[in-house]
């Protein structure tokens, strides 16, 4: 009997190629209607520019939706997965990626970029680093064959983490990076961009779920939303490469030189997740996901804190965004390599 091949959503699919598009789009309106771009860029709240703001929000609300905590009753069953998972994204990835972004950007790439710019790009790094993945890894246990209640299990527990340790984690590696950080704004993004998102999400799914039940909520209410997330997410960056054409077009090299340590970084941690796991004795099923959190970035939190803390236009945001371009086909690529190695 042929078993059929797991596919990725045709958007999720061409991501980077919706992403690149944005990233050309974007560059030409900050070209040639620079007087409006930079009308739209004033419209800010305390630093905070109103219009990405609400398009950040737009990405990060469905994806909160699929959280359940209800799930976390069921961790002390099966320990290691987690543990494994807790260890990866808040005790070894977010130093190395501080580490590498350290190393890439004040030591190998300093013939091009300027001291003073290399601590914002680091900054821009250290956000993505801080972060596991909330959404996109559903896609990556999927196409694993992980198994999905303990995925959720995973992202549940994350998110409950992220409250907690997102601030003081950022805070010290951009301190230690002798970055200023305003902590007022870094407490605020984490309020607005995931306590009330994560609380809009979790009433939502627990109302519709008990009013409707769970396969409608599943099958039926949250594919209306995939168009939504993905759609803010595109325009987001389109306005993001509107506000940053500038400094592209001076040096389109830039692209490159992030996304360098970026892709090395992911590669790392994926190994160590997923060797860790062999070690630990998980099931495949529950080893993927874990290398796929891991390895994979909560970018909409990232870009979102990086615009509130160094601005629509700083190198910082404009790290976040390329770890956007890069994410899917590196994924993509460790899918691959997680159903070759599948135990």
């Amino acid at each position: 009997m042929t078993q059929n091949k797991k596919q990725i959503g045709f958007f999720e699919k061409y991501l980077t190629l919706w992403v690149a598009l944005c990233i050309g789009g974007g560059i030409l309106i900050g070209h040639f209607f620079g007087e409006t771009v930079t009308i739209l860029s004033s419209l800010e709240i305390s630093g905070v520019n109103i219009l990405v703001a609400v398009l950040v929000w737009l990405m990060i609300y469905p994806m909160m939706l699929q959280v359940d905590f209800s799930s976390i009753k069921n961790v002390g069953k099966r320990p290691k997965g987690l543990i494994l998972t807790l260890v990866i994204n808040w005790l070894i990835k977010p130093f190395t990626m501080a580490f590498f972004a350290w190393i890439f950007f004040t030591k190998l790439y300093g013939a091009f970029i300027e001291p003073e710019l290399a601590g914002e790009y680091i900054a821009g790094a250290i956000l993505l680093g801080a972060a596991p993945c909330t959404a996109m890894v559903f896609v990556w246990s999927y196409l694993t064959d992980g198994d999905p209640n303990y995925t959720l299990v995973q992202v549940s527990v994350n998110d409950l983490i992220i409250l907690v340790a997102f601030v003081p984690i950022v805070g010290f590696l951009l301190g230690v990076t002798n970055i200023i950080i305003p902590y007022d704004t870094l407490v605020t993004s984490v309020v607005v961009f995931v306590v009330v998102p994560l609380l809009a999400g979790t009433l939502t799914n627990h109302f519709l779920v008990k009013k409707h039940g769970a396969k409608w909520f599943t099958e039926t209410f949250l594919p209306k939303f995939k168009p939504v997330s993905i759609f803010a997410l595109l325009a987001t960056l389109v306005l993001l490469f509107a506000f940053q054409g500038h400094n592209i077009t001076e040096n389109p090299l830039i692209i490159v030189l992030v996304a360098v340590p970026l892709i090395i970084q992911t590669y790392l941690i994926f190994f160590i997740a997923w060797f860790g796991g062999q070690k630990l004795k998980l099931p495949h099923a529950v080893c993927s996901p874990a290398a796929m959190i891991g390895a994979s970035n909560f970018f909409e939190l990232a870009v979102a804190v990086a615009i509130a803390l160094f601005g629509l236009q700083s190198p910082a945001a404009l790290v976040t965004v390329v770890g956007v371009l890069v994410e899917v086909p590196v994924m993509l690529s460790l899918v691959a390599l997680a159903n070759k190695w599948k135990y």
